[in-house]
């Protein structure tokens, strides 16, 4: 009976298969292969890291990366298990106020944070009113942190929301009969419990922060990272081989983080289960 059912599968599976070469596999590989063709051969790859440029915006990125999501972790994990837990009038809106984000793309996120902490921005006007000097960082990589910060809190906190639903509160009520203290539960019972959504939701985060490129465009204005460097070599310098090789580095990066994250996740949620 399976003999018979496997060419209607193959058929069916067929156009998934066409498409995702056609759409995916097959550019990724001219990519791969436009990185490799230009002067240096496949030593752009490797120039990546010898080229102070280059290396400068990739170790800039990854660290920016690293940084907004721990952050955004910390604050949404918190935010997300008290908003699960607790009913109390305005929570509706407070949790549509926080994944409101969603809905604006990039650009749109770093013009709010020149609203922010521009020169004509909130920040600068109430500093100049207090002590005379303007405070502006939105164009710094602080600047871009809050922006990265501001888009990827609801991705995340939507994702722990969801998991803290499942988590049982009669295992909290025996660690605590048991003699654990408050930070002992969240330790050893409610972290365990929300691992894999943590893990899942910040490589999420990781990637996004990553490859973000409309807020960069708007704020990053006096640093490089890179997206900002792949922009930059494609249309200004026409260096298409470099932002080939840069764009496969980004993609590896990206996509080995999101590999590590899946095996970790699927091995706590096996040992879990």
């Amino acid at each position: 009976m399976q003999n018979r059912e496997a060419p209607y599968l193959v058929i069916m599976v067929l156009p998934a298969i066409v498409l995702g070469g056609a759409f995916f596999l097959l550019p990724l590989a001219r990519l791969a292969v436009v990185g490799a063709t230009g002067p240096l051969g496949l030593g752009a790859y490797l120039s990546v890291l010898t080229t102070p440029r280059y290396f400068e915006a990739l170790v800039s990125t990854v660290l920016l990366s690293v940084a907004v999501t721990l952050i955004t972790l910390v604050i949404s994990g918190v935010t997300g298990v008290f908003l699960q837990r607790n009913r109390f009038a305005g929570r509706g809106v407070l949790v549509s106020l926080l994944t409101f984000p969603l809905a604006f793309p990039g650009v749109v996120v770093g013009f709010m944070v020149i609203m922010l902490a521009g020169r004509i921005g909130l920040i600068a006007e109430a500093t100049q009113f207090l002590t005379g000097q303007r405070l502006v960082f939105a164009y710094s990589m602080a600047g871009l942190f809050m922006g990265y910060i501001y888009f990827s809190i609801p991705r995340v906190i939507l994702t722990v929301m969801a998991a803290a639903e499942k988590l049982d509160p009669e295992l909290e009520e025996v660690a605590q009969s048991l003699g654990a203290r408050a930070w002992q539960v969240v330790r050893d019972v409610i972290l365990p419990a929300l691992k894999p959504a943590f893990i899942a939701s910040g490589s999420m985060c990781f990637a996004t922060s990553m490859g973000a490129f409309g807020t960069a465009f708007t704020l990053a204005t006096d640093i490089d990272v890179l997206p900002i460097v792949i922009y930059t070599e494609f249309t200004l310098l026409a260096n298409i081989t470099m932002a080939a090789a840069l764009s496969i580095v980004l993609g590896v990066i990206t996509w080995a983080a999101l590999a590590m994250s899946r095996a970790f996740a699927g091995t706590t949620a096996a040992a879990a289960g």
